[in-house]
């Protein structure tokens, strides 16, 4: 069995054997080394199993006395909506505050970077017209649960009080609300979810670790000619959160 298959399969039965109440909130666990010699695995194999069910929240370890089984952590419930979407101010900062938690973001824009070929095809512009590019890092209570990069043709934003995103009178307000002031109407978003794995560098970024399941969103904004006015690839990671579409039924 491959190293990386065994520490997620034995992370796997550890896990449904908490849930099951085999060991109740508060309970120590055995050591190491007889989890090692039950499933048949190496006792780093074990440690790395149980190290990820501390990452999840299902365990706890403490110094010099072993590790614990804790309440688990809620995962985060991210709503994607027309109609959040669409309101005033950051979507993202609204669905937080929402849950009783605080939100915050980190971002870093950059004008005038040439669009790479997805990102053309995307946005129906040619290779390497000039884009603004805005990396995100979305904090939910100071830790990490989203990320994102979002590209939006400078042809539509330049010279306009809202070419940079995270500057100027409507900094942090999101798409809709910041092409509004332009004269732009946002009517129509569409968003591709894909299960992934975690790459190093999004691993690093999220605090979690390389392969665990991520969910990458592709999302695009249309305004009211049907002309793409800023497309994102979102990364959520699944231990973190959960992503849950809500629409109305006419």
């Amino acid at each position: 069995m491959p190293r990386e298959t065994a520490y997620l399969q034995v992370a796997d039965a550890l896990r449904a054997r908490i849930e099951a109440g085999e060991w109740p909130i508060g309970a120590k666990l055995p050591s190491r080394a007889r989890f090692a010699q039950e499933y048949s695995v190496g006792q780093s194999v074990a440690q790395r199993a149980m190290e990820r069910l501390i990452i999840e929240g299902f365990l706890e370890g403490r110094a010099g006395s072993g590790t614990y089984v804790r309440r688990p952590r809620k995962r985060l419930r991210l709503v994607r909506s027309r109609q959040r979407a669409g309101r005033a101010g950051s979507p993202f900062h609204a669905e937080v505050a929402g849950l009783g938690r605080a939100g915050s973001w980190e971002s870093r824009s950059e004008a005038r970077v040439p669009a790479p070929e997805h990102i053309a095809a995307r946005l129906g512009i040619a290779p390497g017209d000039p884009c603004v590019r805005t990396r995100y890092e979305f904090l939910a209570d100071g830790r990490p649960v989203q990320l994102s990069e979002s590209w939006e043709p400078l042809a539509l934003t330049d010279r306009t009080p809202v070419a940079l995103p995270e500057m100027g009178p409507l900094a942090g307000a999101g798409v809709v609300e910041r092409m509004r002031a332009i004269g732009v109407s946002v009517v129509r978003a569409v968003e591709v979810p894909r299960p992934a794995r975690a790459g190093r560098e999004q691993a690093n970024l999220l605090g979690i670790s390389v392969g665990d399941l991520i969910t990458e969103i592709e999302r695009t904004y249309y305004d009211a000619a049907g002309r793409a006015v800023e497309t994102a690839d979102i990364v959520v990671a699944d231990i973190r959160s959960e992503i849950v579409y809500e629409f109305p039924v006419e």
